[in-house]
């Protein structure tokens, strides 16, 4: 799911219709539950990607399979119906909650650990990146990468931590090679 300018600009487009109609927040879990159901879903998906299946057809799904939404994102399902661009829908879906959040001040924390976080370790990196962040809301995606060992890799916006075993031995790597 590569983001492309097409899916930003239809993002930023919604935005300025769901800002105009006081319906952000709603438009945003709506757009949550849309990417969240294509990535999650690889019929639906494959569905939606095939060049094959007109485009009308994939309207009528998406909007049956999507029809507890509010109007305001069942509009876009029109739009793209018109502009042939149901192939970006899970993108434009990202896209609009990533410009939600920076509307919103909510910046998102990107946590790669060795295994998955538990609630108790969640709140503690919760509380540290607080103490960095200059932001109000913050919000932790943990990514799993066994690579990494051991440790963590903290990412906020542009600035990176890492405090994993593998760039551990890595630095170590390059001390005893010079």
């Amino acid at each position: 799911m590569a983001s492309t300018r097409a899916a930003i600009r239809y993002a930023k487009a919604i935005l300025e219709i769901a800002n105009s109609k006081n319906a952000t927040s709603e438009v945003s879990a709506d757009m949550a539950l849309i990417a969240s159901t294509i990535q999650s879903n690889s019929e639906l998906n494959s569905f939606i990607q095939n060049p094959l299946v007109r485009t009308e057809n994939k309207k009528d799904v998406v909007s049956e399979v999507f029809a507890s939404v509010n109007p305001v994102t069942q509009s876009i399902f029109q739009l793209l119906l018109e502009n042939k661009r149901f192939g970006i829908l899970d993108s434009i879906a990202v896209e609009y909650n990533k410009l939600f959040d920076i509307i919103n001040g909510v910046e998102t924390a990107k946590v790669t650990t060795a295994v998955p976080m538990d609630a108790a370790l969640e709140a503690k990196v919760l509380a540290k990146i607080a103490t960095i962040s200059s932001s109000k809301k913050i919000t932790i995606e943990n990514i799993v990468d066994p690579a990494i060992i051991g440790g963590f890799i903290l990412r906020i916006g542009d600035k990176q931590y890492n405090a994993s075993i593998a760039d551990r031995l890595q630095v170590l790597k390059r001390e005893l090679s010079n």
